[in-house]
């Protein structure tokens, strides 16, 4: 039964691509056809949990920045803040060749987290970035590379929609490989992969950075206007957006926080410049029920079609071939990262998180400790994708928003400098996996499997106060 739920996979792919239907409607389908799998073999009493997990999963309150993010991305495309960040940034780096390509970077690293998809981060910068480029000297295919590698900085950029969902995919995956392993470990949180994360992002930007200043160092010196109003907004935007960002990767308040606070700076600021009247806000709630309830309906469908592979037995399979993989802990993690960069053709990066992650992922973290490290090498991973042409996601909605069409071999030589520093980045994440540790607590640090379960009890003995509390009844005759 394990091998019709393993077959499911490669038949939701073939249905995507073929159909061209919505992923949830294909993966209910599946879904159906796995569930009918297992009542027929007489394994399907795992699927009474199905109402149960639905309702824990709609009253998980990390999914409440859901909606917010994404009407954060709703309001970006509609106000005019990324052409005023444009137009300072211009001045700032006036005399650099690079420089409106040097922008367009920053404004996707601040932006593009705020956005909460990367299909909502290619629309904005398409609209207001990509013109600008051409008009400044950038070639198009260029610009196009340059508005592709940009969109992906929302993935990598803590606080974004992306790392969110993440983090909690990866949190029930490390709980299962724990407890299957009887592993007495600090279970990982998003909070740790937003600080994992963080020193692979500034690494990347910084690297990409420097590509871009050598690519466009035969340029001609760009250089151009903002007013006083342009300055000063551009600084209290930057001040804020870096506040929230930062504040949320630092702990120091909750993601849903930081998204509630940018969409309500955001729709007063749309306001208070009249750029929101009743007819543009109509359109922005539209949009964003309509994004939202994709995803919500989404990882509905993921959810039961896990679910249904359980009962197939199909976890347990996908458990057993990791372990069985050749090349120790980082064989069997370059092996799933393989399978994640191979759905990433076919699937988006939610698709992966609510689909993939959770079936590959609990054997993997069987063989390995370092949750937050296999965490960060798989957002490294998606970015990766759907930067490669020319099914890589970014690609195709750039290549898409574009008026003239791009051909695809120019578009390869451009992207190459970039999917080099890509692969830079990965393989010192893979080298050298302190990296994410970093900025992380004491108590996020890998637990060696090989403590017992004795020598951890001796070791909370210590750390907790000697009381015993009296916990004897009363006498009921009394």
């Amino acid at each position: 039964m394990s091998w019709i739920g393993l077959a499911l996979l490669p038949f939701v792919g073939a249905m995507l691509v073929l159909t061209g239907l919505p992923a949830f409607l294909v993966l209910i389908g599946a879904a159906g056809l796995g569930a009918i799998a297992a009542a027929t073999g007489g394994d399907g009493a795992l699927l009474t949990a199905l109402p149960g997990r639905l309702v824990g999963l709609l009253e998980n309150d990390l999914l409440q920045a859901l909606p917010l993010f994404v009407f954060i991305g709703a309001l970006l495309n509609r106000l005019p803040l990324a052409e005023t960040l444009f137009r300072t940034g211009l001045r700032l780096t006036r005399g650099t060749p690079a420089g409106p390509s040097i922008v367009a970077l920053g404004l996707g690293a601040l932006l593009a987290p705020m956005n909460g998809s990367v299909a909502a981060s290619v629309t904005m910068l398409s609209r207001a970035v990509y013109p600008r480029l051409l008009r400044h000297g950038v070639e198009p295919v260029e610009g196009l590379a340059t508005v592709a590698v940009a969109s992906t900085l929302g993935v990598v950029v803590p606080p974004s929609l992306v790392l969110i969902l993440l983090g909690d995919a990866m949190m029930g995956a490390h709980t299962i490989a724990s407890n299957a392993m009887g592993r007495s470990e600090r279970i990982i949180n998003t909070q740790d992969i937003f600080r994992g994360v963080l020193g692979s992002a500034i690494l990347f930007v910084a690297l990409c950075v420097i590509a871009t200043t050598w690519i466009r160092r035969r340029g001609k010196p760009v250089s151009a206007k903002a007013s006083r109003t342009d300055l000063i907004v551009s600084i209290l935007s930057c001040c804020f957006i870096v506040g929230i960002l930062g504040g949320v990767a630092a702990g120091l308040f909750y993601a849903v926080e930081a998204a509630a606070l940018g969409a309500t700076v955001l729709l007063l600021s749309g306001l208070l410049v009249r750029r929101l009247d009743g007819a543009a806000l109509a359109k922005v709630l539209a949009e964003t029920l309509a994004l939202t309830g994709a995803l919500f309906a989404l990882l509905l469908a993921a959810t039961t079609f896990t679910l249904v592979l359980r009962s197939l037995g199909t976890d347990h399979l996908l458990s057993r071939l990791i372990a069985d993989l050749p090349g120790g802990e980082l064989g069997a993690t370059l092996v799933v990262l393989a399978i994640l960069a191979a759905s990433a053709f076919v699937l988006d990066a939610f698709e992966i998180i609510f689909v993939v992650v959770p079936i590959v992922m609990p054997g993997l973290l069987m063989r390995t400790s370092d949750a937050v490290w296999v965490s960060v090498l798989a957002i490294l991973t998606l970015q990766a994708s759907f930067l490669l042409p020319p099914l890589g996601y970014a690609v195709m909605m750039a290549r898409s928003a574009m008026a003239d069409p791009v051909r695809t071999w120019p578009l390869m030589r451009a992207l190459v400098p970039y999917l080099a520093v890509h692969a830079l980045v990965v393989a010192v994440t893979v080298a050298v996996p302190g990296l994410v540790h970093l900025g992380a607590s004491p108590q996020s640090a890998p637990t060696d499997p090989s403590v017992s379960n004795e020598q951890v009890e001796q070791q909370l003995q210590r750390l907790i106060p000697d009381i015993t509390p009296d916990l004897s009844l009363p006498n009921i005759s009394d």
